[in-house]
């Protein structure tokens, strides 16, 4: 683990500069926490309103024991909060709990900044480039001197307050050595508005620099330097914005556990309070429709409880003395006491809420290219443009010190990599777009780049592959078996017997009214109708008074086997007839999965389904490779094993029992369909709940990458070709020293080349 020095370091409430070791002017304490400021100035603001300032932006927990760590540098970790001695980057405390789950305090403070600089840097723009106005009205409104003191007035503010935030990572890389795109980002724009200031101030200090071909005075490049930091702060809220988003699964996850608990005292008396106060063997109360409070063991009553959020699975789960249960499952029917063995930070549901923050805070940055790229660029363009200006103040002609400032200045603004901030984000908010017209809803834009070089899919079966609803599949036995079964399960709320009495009006079999009805928990419904005695349930039925001939056995296994799961009817005491109950699979799945496949990716479903049930279903898909009995833990290890093996993984599901495999893999896809949880933990989610949509997705994502390469490329080619023209290579021979505002021209041209390449995605073919 790589600690961060001691270097005390936060966000500035009041403008979100990042502030490191201020003076004791500069800091105040609101409600026992200290807070720093870049100036006395923002201090006297927060002081007379901290609410103000605070409001929506303090921690869910505040924890001073609490260790945090850098998003994009998981190996920095320090106690308490502070900025990446890496990066810059605010950092995020490990303990998912303690995490602001209400909003990204940085892309807060990024979008406040792009949303006041950008009004200002448009009037700087049309100052600068006013004879391009028909008429040229600019000119007759100011003087050039008056319109270079309006551009460096409004100029001054964007550079170094609005873009503050890229100086300091700027003199982070520098102080680190991580050299970066924020390191030219900070020098171009310092340059053009030292370079511009300079020329404004003290006019004669550079004479015989060129002037503006209007004849209105010196170029200023006052436009160069904000259009750098209102680009750069484009990219980077696009950036942070999938990252905002993180806390939304926390928010789904936490919301599953109930507030309030109805705790049972000695003498049968019953108080509701807190989960909170619930202790290592409570016995609580659970009512029919409530969830329950916290994990423990049946010790009075019976009932179905729902575990889907842990199983995937449709079909209720019979609980009776002695039987477990889990904290946020809902008990479906019937009341029942338990004896609390598991509580808080030990619950079957709070494990799933680390494993997701886990899993969210292990995933690495996806190819960052542009950083590797920029780690080799920034050092060589630096050494260059030093040594232009070294070269002409030795060896150029007079004035020698303006050439010199000329050539130098020329260098750092063609090689300042606007487009680069541009090309990742703009390639993914197209991609984007493009997703959800085909009906991929992306939320990570890492999890767009990085499902291109996927080669392990895992799938959730129930919902996935399959419908998600349990249906009546077959009938076995006389013509009267279903109408009969069907008549004694309408009176049933069980989910498997909604799915009878459907298949029976589905069939438009006649269902009797019953009488004598009587629900046995685990074992079936029985009742009379049209004078004959009927049970409808599992093997359990089978006993003294009701028969089972050997010739249903073999037909029964032969059911279980194509994985449907068999009901048995019993008549006048004797199993007449069987019912297949099954989930079925998706119409396009089969498809789906073939053009998977061709597609280069190796499939694996995962199921909390009994193993044989998943083999039926991985058989009639085409599948060699399943698991069966899989918790969320299941799921997630298994993730981590295909890993560990050096493959890519992307895992699809829909439940929350996916959740912790949805965010350790490193492409998480929820289907529609599926829960809040699993949705919000995913990084795409197929709308439509159907997998030919991620065939799409898998296009769209192959797509996708490549014009990135191809923005990157962009991005760096104008810079780098016009470097030894800024240099001033042609000036012995030919007389040609690149202008700086032409080195401006061709850095804008490098954007709008990004820009208009990534627009092409709005085309791609994805089916």
């Amino acid at each position: 683990m790589a600690m961060a020095d001691n270097t005390e370091s936060s966000s500035d409430p009041v403008c979100g500069m990042i502030v490191t070791n201020p003076a004791e002017e500069r800091r105040w304490e609101h409600e026992g926490k200290a807070y720093q400021f870049c100036s006395t100035g923002c201090r006297d603001k927060f002081a007379a309103d901290p609410t103000a300032y605070l409001s929506g932006q303090e921690p869910a927990v505040q924890d001073p024991e609490a260790i945090y760590t850098c998003p994009m540098h998981p190996e920095i970790e320090q106690i308490g909060p502070g900025a990446c001695p890496l990066c810059g980057m605010a950092l995020d405390p490990k303990d998912i709990r303690l995490q602001n789950i209400d909003g990204d305090p940085e892309l807060v403070s990024l979008r406040r900044r792009l949303a006041w600089s950008a009004i200002p840097a448009a009037i700087v723009f049309l100052l600068a480039m006013g004879e391009m106005i028909p008429g040229n009205p600019l000119t007759t409104l100011f003087s050039s001197k008056v319109r270079g003191w309006i551009q460096l007035l409004l100029t001054t503010p964007i550079v170094f307050v609005a873009g503050s935030i890229f100086f300091q990572k700027a003199w982070v890389s520098f102080r680190t050595g991580h050299l970066n795109m924020f390191t030219l980002v900070a020098i171009g724009s310092g340059s053009a508005w030292g370079f511009s200031t300079t020329q404004v101030i003290f006019p004669a200090a550079l004479g015989g620099l060129p002037h503006r071909a209007d004849g209105g005075g010196p170029e200023l490049y006052f436009e160069t330097a904000a259009i750098i930091i209102i680009l750069v702060l484009l990219g980077q809220v696009i950036e942070l914005g999938a990252r905002a988003k993180t806390g939304s699964a926390v928010k789904a996850l936490l919301g599953l556990e109930p507030p309030t608990a109805r705790r049972v005292g000695v003498g049968g008396e019953e108080s509701e309070i807190s989960v909170a106060e619930v202790q290592v063997g409570d016995t609580l109360r659970v009512r029919p429709g409530e969830k329950i409070p916290v994990d423990g063991r049946l010790v009075e009553g019976q009932s179905w409880v729902d575990e889907s959020m842990l199983t995937g699975e449709a079909a209720h789960i019979s609980k009776e003395v002695g039987d477990p249960v889990s904290s946020g499952t809902l008990n479906v029917n019937g009341s029942f006491l338990f004896g609390a063995e598991r509580i808080g930070k030990d619950t079957l549901l709070a494990q799933i809420v680390n494993l997701v923050g886990e899993a969210q805070r292990s995933r690495a940055p996806i190819d960052r290219l542009a950083d590797r790229v920029s780690g080799i660029f920034v050092p060589v363009i630096l050494l260059i443009s030093a040594l232009s200006f070294g070269v002409w103040l030795w060896w150029g002609p007079e004035p020698r010190l303006s050439y010199a400032m000329m050539a130098a200045i020329a260098v750092l603004m063609i090689a300042c990599p606007c487009a680069l901030g541009l090309a990742t984000p703009m390639a993914v908010m197209v991609g984007i777009g493009r997703g959800a017209q085909a009906g991929v809803l992306v939320k990570d834009a890492a999890a767009l780049e990085t499902l291109a070089v996927v080669d392990t899919l895992v799938l959730d079966k129930t919902g996935t592959l399959t419908e998600g609803n349990a249906r009546l599949v077959s009938v076995h036995g006389p013509s009267e078996v279903l109408s009969l079964a069907a008549s004694v399960e309408s009176a049933s709320e069980h989910p498997i017997a909604g799915a009878i009495v459907a298949g029976a009006k589905e069939r438009e079999v006649a269902i009797h009214a019953v009488t004598d009805f009587l629900s046995s928990t685990g074992v079936g419904v029985f009742g009379t109708v049209e004078n004959r005695k009927i049970a409808v349930g599992s093997e359990r039925l089978i006993g003294s008074e009701i028969s089972d001939p050997d010739n249903l056995a073999e037909e029964a296994l032969a059911l279980r086997e194509k994985g449907e799961t068999v009901v048995l009817v019993a008549i006048d005491g004797r199993i007449t007839g069987l019912l297949g109950v099954a989930d079925p699979i998706k119409a396009t799945t089969a498809q789906a999965l073939r053009e998977l496949e061709s597609l280069g990716l190796s499939v694996v479903m995962a199921t909390g389904d009994n193993p044989l049930t998943a083999r039926a279903v991985a058989s009639q898909l085409g599948l060699t490779r399943f698991e069966g009995n899989m918790l969320p833990g299941d799921k997630s290890s298994l993730v981590t094993r295909l890993q560990a093996e050096g493959r890519v993984v992307a895992m699809a599901g829909d439940g929350v029992n996916d959740a912790p495999a949805l965010a350790q893999a490193q492409v998480g896809i929820a289907m529609g369909t599926g829960t809040d949880v699993a949705i919000h933990s995913a990084g795409l989610t197929l709308l439509s709940g159907d997998l030919l949509a991620l065939v799409a997705a898998r296009r769209l994502s192959q797509a996708t990458r490549a014009n990135i390469r191809e923005n990157l490329f962009f991005a760096f080619i104008y810079n780098a070709a016009g470097v030894p023209l800024a240099a001033g290579v042609l000036y012995p021979s030919f007389g040609i020293l690149l202008n700086p505002m032409i080195a401006a021209m061709a850095m804008s041209l490098s954007s709008i080349c990004v820009i208009g390449n990534a627009l092409r995605l709005r085309t791609v073919r994805l089916r």
